[in-house]
């Protein structure tokens, strides 16, 4: 691709973002709200700085988290072209696991230890070791508290007191989690395994300890992006200081009201402690709201304390958010359906755009059958990424073997003619179906995982007729280096905490109730605001339509005992008060508990505080961070 030109770059950008990529130079902040364009900003950044000579494309590493969004940061630099695509944007976890390989021959000898990718093997081991006899949820659990340890360097001799010093209460306890810790990592040290904690902290010691190498990194890399700052963990950040060498060639972007891992060991401290980590640091807000209509943009705004990070809505209006209390969950879980069923049929939203965002996994099952009886089709997705699943990975071997006997004029598979056809045919060895198993979870989970693939088949047929199954194979060969999953034509049923980074045009938050949101177990202050947080995010994956709904009673006929959600309560008080000093009569009910569509409307969408449409603000009102951690990595009060 030839060389982009600079003023092009900067004219498809709006003020703060331009303001973002114009500071291409030094340590950049970059506050970025829910829907503001924030991988806009940071991909023309980093165009813009190799646009005008200000870095070499392939010295810049750009970070994040996901596969999914590593490969969505490759396909925007690859469109900018003029050499960004030579980035490398990558996982933390690719990026260390990549040097770890390449330097450990040379800096240990031999071949670097294997990566297991999961720890519940060696940890169903060593639980029968130590005796314990541990149901499935209490070893998940058990892994979390070892990655959480581990990712704040918590040695399993400091772990008891860690834990308790953070407010941990594992259901095993945490002696039980501390013994199991320590027989986990005797295990995988004894045959020589590494997790990927070990790669974080392996390739950050090499890096610290060793000169030589120290100085090739540094040299190979200086310039680094870090996307969802607020969700980097102390070893993230010893390892991102390690890259960095001292150096101040750094952009981080993030939103402090989306930290929603504090769980895992995730942090937003260093996102806002940056201005004092990096006294020169360039800050610039992004609050300009391109995802969501001023109705949703609003409820958002108000779920949060006021304060110069609200979002300021650039959509057209659309329909007011409601709130529905129903009687009972099962009559929710009908209701939502229900209500979804009109979004289909009377407001022509594809059902690939509606979603159902949950606290906790085990609220899935209920609506899986409401639109099971509903007949409306529906995806579970979860943490787990879709080329990651078993069922995924053996479709993508039968693919690639038909491919290949195809392509060799060895084929004896009797495989039909046309794409689509071949694909079902393959994947019929794998347990695809022409129509969907009565079965709900892993059975039905399984069948849409391969259904999904098939509609992959489909699409590449429509758009290029004379595709071959070699084509098809390469295709999702691309797509799982990237992380690009098929969107199947149905809803989404999700955690709030998988919504993450993904929006649809409507969506449905049922089950706000005490207890659930906020959660039981979340005690204090610090995990109530987390609460509040994890909400913000479930709103602000909605683009159009946002139906928040609730239920006092658990079963037919119970007690209604259950309160409605405090934050829920809290804007619906807003909503009142705000119509009040309008003097506007407003509903201050909610609708019956039968009653799907309609609903208690949380108030007309006003004047949204914080910067109107053409205002922008660069380096000013941002509070001083309290203190930093630069050189000292993560210690302090994130270990022990």
């Amino acid at each position: 691709m030839g060389r982009m030109d600079a003023d092009q770059l900067l004219a498809a950008l709006d003020p703060e973002q331009r303001a973002v990529a114009l500071a291409c130079r030094g340590p950049v902040c970059v506050l970025a709200g829910a829907g503001t364009g924030k991988t806009r900003a940071i991909t023309h950044r980093i165009a813009y700085a190799v646009a005008a000579g200000v870095a070499n494309p392939r010295q810049v590493m750009a970070l994040t988290f996901t596969v999914r969004a590593a490969g969505e940061l490759r396909g925007r630099l690859r469109a900018l072209g003029g050499g960004a695509e030579a980035v490398r944007a990558t996982t933390f976890h690719a990026a260390a696991l990549r040097q770890l390989n390449y330097f450990w021959p040379r800096v240990i000898g031999g071949r670097a230890p294997q990566l297991v990718e999961s720890k519940l093997p060696l940890l169903r081991e060593a639980a029968r070791d130590l005796g314990f006899s541990l149901s499935a949820l209490a070893l998940a659990e058990a892994v979390t508290e070892i990655e959480w340890a581990k990712v704040c360097q918590v040695h399993p001799d400091s772990y008891v007191f860690a834990a308790a010093e953070a407010g941990r209460a594992p259901a095993s306890g945490v002696e039980d989690i501390g013994r199991l810790y320590g027989a986990y990592e005797a295990l995988r040290r004894d045959r020589q395994l590494i997790d990927f904690e070990s790669v974080l902290e392996l390739t950050a010691a090499v890096l610290l300890t060793e000169p030589a190498v120290a100085r090739e990194v540094h040299s190979a890399f200086s310039y680094f992006t870090v996307d969802e700052f607020q969700d980097v963990n102390p070893l993230q950040k010893l390892l991102l200081d390690a890259w960095l060498g001292g150096r101040e060639e750094l952009c981080v972007v993030g939103d402090p009201r989306q930290t929603i891992y504090s769980f895992t060991g995730a942090t937003s401290e260093y996102l806002r402690e940056f201005a004092s980590d990096y006294p020169s640091a360039t800050m610039v807000r992004l609050v300009r709201d391109y995802r969501s209509t001023p109705q949703v943009v609003h409820v958002a705004n108000r779920l949060m304390p006021k304060d110069d990070d609200a979002l300021v809505a650039q959509r057209p209006t659309g329909p007011e958010p409601a709130v529905t209390k129903y009687a009972d969950e099962e009559a929710e879980a009908t209701g939502v359906a229900a209500a979804i069923g009109t979004l289909i049929e009377t407001h022509r939203v594809k059902p690939s755009e509606i979603a159902v965002l949950l606290r906790i996994n085990a609220h899935m099952e209920r609506f899986e059958r409401a639109l099971n009886d509903a007949k409306i089709s529906y995806v579970v997705r979860g943490a787990e990424r879709f080329y990651d699943r078993p069922e995924v990975r053996q479709a993508l071997v039968l693919i690639r073997g038909a491919a290949r006997a195809a392509g060799a004029g060895t084929d004896a598979t009797g495989l039909p003619g046309e794409l689509p056809a071949a694909v079902r045919h393959v994947l019929a060895s794998a347990g695809l179906t022409s129509a969907p198993p009565a079965a709900r979870g892993p059975v039905r989970e399984k069948w849409e995982s391969l259904s999904a693939i098939a509609g992959l088949a489909d699409a590449l047929a429509a758009a290029r007729p004379a595709a071959t199954l070699t084509e098809f194979a390469a295709e999702l060969a691309e797509r799982a280096e990237t992380g690009h999953a098929p969107v199947a034509a149905a809803v989404t049923l999700a955690t709030m905490h998988a919504a993450k980074g993904l929006e649809w045009d409507a969506v449905l938050v049922p089950g706000l109730i005490e207890g659930i949101m906020p959660i039981v177990h979340a005690r204090t202050a610090e995990a109530i605001e987390e609460e509040r947080r994890l909400l913000y995010v479930a709103v602000t994956r909605a683009r159009v339509h946002l139906a928040l709904s609730w239920a006092p009673a658990r079963t037919p006929g119970a007690e209604p005992t259950r309160q409605k959600s405090r934050f829920l309560a809290a804007l619906q008080q807003q909503a009142r008060t705000e119509g009040t000093a309008r003097g506007t009569k407003g509903t201050t009910g909610e609708s019956g508990s039968q009653t799907v569509t309609g609903g208690y409307v949380l108030g007309a969408a006003g004047a949204v505080p914080g910067l109107a449409p053409g205002e922008w603000a660069m380096g000013e009102g941002l509070p001083r961070a309290r203190g930093g951690h630069r050189g000292d990595g993560p210690r302090g009060r994130h270990s022990q």
